[in-house]
């Protein structure tokens, strides 16, 4: 069974990237535009990974992260920060919130597939 990941992203054009890369890494990519709605699916789907973009509507990428690694059922499940913000207090105070890496734009398609994978191995070993 492929591994599932939400993608949470308000720029359609980048989003599509995002997932046309993933989809075709083999993994099952739920999209959404924006922070409450990644929230509601990730608590829906329980996700394997979840990828952040950190300026959205309605809840940042922080607020989300914060709220997952609040929540007994969700704070297990690795996030990717994906954003354009590279000052180095926003990327720190996205690792101390939990995230477990952190991509800034503009980014190689290839290199954040082999992070996502990198980062999905990482949480299958801790769960072993």
């Amino acid at each position: 069974m492929p591994q599932t990941i939400v993608v949470a992203e308000d720029q359609h054009h980048i989003r599509s990237l995002i997932e046309y890369k993933l989809r075709n890494s083999g993994y099952t990519v739920f999209g959404v535009e924006d922070g409450a709605a990644a929230l509601q699916k990730v608590v829906e789907v329980k996700p394997d990974l979840v990828l952040l973009d950190v300026m959205m509507p309605l809840m940042t990428g922080f607020e989300v992260l914060a709220a997952l690694k609040q929540n007994e059922e969700t704070r297990m499940i690795p996030v990717l920060l994906v954003t354009a913000q590279s000052k180095e207090d926003e990327i720190v105070k996205g690792l101390d919130l939990g995230a477990e890496d952190y991509i800034t734009k503009p980014f190689s398609p290839n290199e954040l597939a082999a992070r996502v994978k990198t980062i999905l191995l990482r949480s299958a070993k801790a769960r072993e």
